[in-house]
């Protein structure tokens, strides 16, 4: 499950906003709760974790830690039960001078199940499993094929997941003796009919129906390839899934690495696709039917109130506070929300025509 703009941004703001923060002892306390689990269990141990911090031989560690646990539970508190997703909370005194209290809160009910019980009370806070949930979801298929070899792999982020490795019954060049060169050629031709047919089938069983799956980046000798995809060894709706062919000089872990490195102009270019896509069309229908946009942050604004905004477009030059601001208005009449890059023209253009753009439910006059 992708997490949508407005999560992404809620996430990564509390992540920068918690990351610098450091206790001068091991007195910031994290607490994540998974989906499922009983609040008053979580708010029990953590009454008992305050009884046990009294045995704290520092004053002020002691003090920090306790008024830590002490705002978590009155915290934890105003929930009636556990969030649906579970809920990660943080509290701990984060004054910038030694002997100054400054005792806060943090928590956020993650979009997709937490399945991690955590306590923990040290010098940080413990961020892991929430930078875990920014982690893409989304894969690229990888095939590595020659004559003798083949590979399949999953390109997750910037790990190869290994998933497939088939060998081919091709005899090499040099014929056995007494066979007819005919013949020789036959066995070769048929070998490498079946060594095709075998890779085809598990590029459908590995990447037709994967969840994510963003496009099929295939590499080898380009003779090779041309012959594997100029026939009909790979279904049509495998085919489509096709978004580039790389001429390589390895097969195996090595060519799934020199496909990797051939292939970042073209996951560089998926990843600002979306981008270009949403964008193009607004600029289209700016064009050809400028009552079903707005832009600008006044008219932008007018339009979300009235609860007739389909898209929500906002330049991530934005300040963090003014992206908040505006996915808030737009979470109350279900809006889709789309954050832009300046990376690419489109981008600069909704830039310079003040950040903030909309595609319209239906056309308006403004």
């Amino acid at each position: 499950m992708s997490l949508t703009a407005l999560e992404r941004f809620e996430l990564k703001k509390l992540i920068k906003e918690l990351k610098p923060c450091r206790g001068r002892h091991t007195e910031l306390v994290t607490v994540y709760v998974p989906a499922g689990y009983d609040l008053n269990k979580v708010i029990s141990h953590l009454a008992q974790e305050q009884g046990t911090a009294e045995n704290i031989k520092s004053t002020s560690t002691r003090k920090n830690v306790i008024d830590a646990l002490e705002r978590m539970i009155q915290h934890l508190r105003l929930f009636k039960r556990t969030p649906e997703n579970g809920l990660a909370v943080f509290s701990g005194n984060i004054a910038e001078r030694e002997g100054q209290s400054d005792v806060r809160v943090w928590s956020i009910e993650p979009a997709v199940p937490l399945k991690i019980r955590m306590y923990r009370c040290d010098k940080d806070f413990k961020l892991e499993p929430l930078e875990e949930l920014l982690e893409t979801k989304e894969v690229y298929g990888m095939v590595v094929i020659d004559r003798r070899d083949a590979m399949l792999a999953f390109l997750k982020g910037k790990t190869i997941i290994p998933l497939v490795k088939t060998h081919s019954e091709v005899p090499g060049k040099t014929k056995a003796g007494g066979q007819s060169a005919h013949r020789f050629a036959q066995i070769r031709e048929g070998a490498k009919v079946e060594h095709f047919k075998k890779i085809a089938e598990y590029m459908k069983e590995e990447f037709l129906n994967k969840e994510g799956l963003k496009g099929i980046i295939v590499g080898g000798p380009n003779i090779t390839v041309n012959d594997f995809l100029g026939r009909d060894y790979v279904t049509g709706d495998v085919k489509k899934k096709i978004i580039a062919v790389k001429d390589l000089s390895y097969t195996g872990e090595f060519g799934l690495q020199e496909l990797l490195d051939k292939s970042q102009d073209v996951l560089a270019q998926e990843e600002i696709a979306e981008e270009k896509k949403i964008m193009g069309r607004f600029f289209e229908l700016l064009a050809t039917k400028p009552k079903l946009v707005a832009y600008g942050d006044a008219e932008v604004r007018s339009f979300l109130e009235m609860g007739v905004v389909d898209t929500l477009i906002l330049s991530e030059n934005l300040s963090d506070e003014k992206i908040e601001e505006f996915e808030h208005l737009a979470q109350r009449t279900n809006v889709t929300v789309r954050l832009i890059s300046t990376e690419t023209r489109e981008g600069v253009q909704l830039r310079d025509i003040g950040m903030i753009a909309a595609i319209l439910r239906y056309e308006l006059e403004h």
